[in-house]
């Protein structure tokens, strides 16, 4: 994933650009960059590699190597940005937040221009952020240059760019699966992806911006270059697992939806009278916790952490690029209660379930812990299809996904024509992937969200709502 924030304003602003971006960090953990615009030095660019250290102690210095009234940063789970371009547009600082899936075809198109070639990274892969830079530049105006990227690219782009005055423009992506936040303060504009990191500066939301729309910033306007587009599909994602807890999209907090998704599921399991024998209720740390909280209000049953997450020193377990080191840091990071295990029935609630090895040593990790059994329960539902507009949970192929697996073991690729079905916990093939995947992975029972509990908990119309990985509708 990824994040980035930024601000033009009146004074230095250099300190609340260094926080804002540092608020992102749960987004990613592989770069975060700054660049900042000086009237007197310019623009600059800072890059740090983030993989064994968080953002803020590689940019601790940063007020000593760089000054600004205007400034942007990002966290990155990709490739190095933000990067500084010369192009027929201006000199400028850009950043990006999505993923461009046909970037091989979009280079050939570029370089099939006279005298044109990019920088190339190990293996001959380009920047995206380079490829987004010249795709932009081939039109007259950063607004022409934009729409034009975001109509070219398979994939997803939010864009943040720095001009050489000091000016910001902010873009969202056509389809809004992403957000932009504009807040405002005293001495000028703040630009987001996450709201509270401006509001904690003092910065008061102005407005989200709607998919495709593009807004110039100076600190003291704000200026409308591209209006909004009529459709929209936000990614689902953002509140059941990746949005941080106090972010609030489109008018829904994070955290009171899953509270309200555990409740769905509570009610659920009431009627069907699944697991009504539980001496605790618990969310698989950390985003599956208030899922867990709700179910737990909801159902009566008492919640309890019987395993605690040590933090202090591990980032999360699926930002490594390895399958193997995920699952090493994982299991290090689970700490039993070992009172709160021996001889329990036990309900938790993960935010969702894509490949399943890592959740499947937790419950192995639980059962070697004492619990008599453990019954589990996922915020959403089957994860049918890899994401390829954010590319968020890591999956190349829909092989790597563990329904897709237990599908292919039940029926052969036949079953692949029934996945609404298996999706569906009243069907007899949705049954036969719940009992499969509960015999792979030990788990007393299972039962997923379905996706109009999602929907229902989110709030949105459901024609505004990405759920791709669901149920692969575009």
């Amino acid at each position: 994933m990824g994040g980035f924030f930024g601000i033009t304003s009146r004074r230095d602003c250099m300190a609340d650009v260094f926080f804002g971006v540092d608020y992102h960090s749960h987004l990613g953990t592989r770069r975060g960059g700054m660049a900042a615009f000086d009237r007197q030095i310019g623009l600059q660019r800072k890059i740090h590699n983030i993989e064994n250290s968080p953002f803020r102690t590689k940019f601790e210095h940063i007020f000593e190597e760089m000054r600004g009234t205007s400034a942007i940063g990002c966290i990155s789970d990709s490739d190095p940005q933000p990067l500084l371009v010369r192009s027929r547009l201006g000199t400028y600082a850009i950043c990006m937040v999505g993923v461009i899936n046909n970037a091989d075809a979009l280079i050939d198109q570029c370089l099939s221009r006279s005298g044109s070639y990019f920088d190339a990274m190990t293996g001959g892969r380009v920047n995206s952020t380079v490829l987004l830079a010249a795709i932009i530049n081939q039109k007259d105006s950063f607004a022409e240059g934009i729409r034009y990227a975001n109509e070219m690219i398979e994939g997803t782009a939010s864009i943040l760019i720095l001009k050489d005055d000091g000016s910001l423009i902010a873009a969202r992506d056509r389809l809004g699966r992403l957000p932009v936040h504009i807040g405002q303060g005293e001495d000028g504009y703040a630009v987001s992806f996450e709201s509270f990191a401006y509001e904690k500066l003092g910065y008061a939301t102005a407005r989200e911006l709607g998919p495709g729309e593009i807004v110039e910033l100076t600190p003291d306007t704000m200026r409308q270059l591209a209006a909004p587009g009529e459709k929209k599909r936000v990614c689902s994602f953002l509140w059941t697992y990746y949005g941080y807890p106090t972010s609030t999209y489109e008018g829904v907090n994070v955290e009171a939806m899953r509270y309200r998704n555990g409740e769905i599921m509570a009610d659920h399991d009431k009627q069907a009278g699944l697991a009504q024998q539980i001496d605790y209720v618990g969310g698989v740390p950390d985003s599956g916790t208030p899922h867990a909280i709700g179910y737990s209000n909801r159902s009566g049953k008492r919640f309890a952490r019987a395993f605690i997450k040590y933090t202090p020193t591990w980032s999360r377990s699926f930002i490594p690029t390895h399958q193997s080191d995920r699952n090493k840091i994982a299991k290090m990071k689970q700490i039993p209660v070992h009172e709160l295990i021996q001889d329990k029935d036990l309900l938790f609630v993960d935010d969702s379930i894509v490949r399943g090895t890592q959740l499947k040593e937790t419950v192995d990790f639980l059962y070697e812990n004492g619990a008599r059994s453990v019954h589990m329960r996922s915020a959403c539902p089957p994860i049918m299809y890899a994401c390829k507009y954010l590319n968020f949970s890591r999956s190349n192929s829909n092989m790597d996904l563990i329904a897709r697996r237990v599908i292919m073991d039940l029926e052969g690729e036949a079953g692949f024509e029934h996945l609404d079905e298996y999706s569906d916990s009243t069907t007899q093939r949705g049954q036969a992937l719940r009992r499969a995947i509960c015999e792979r992975f030990h788990f007393a029972s299972l039962e997923f969200q379905s996706l109009e509990g999602v929907i229902e908990a989110i709030g949105l119309p459901a024609c505004e709502l990405c759920t791709y990985c669901w149920n692969g509708k575009e």
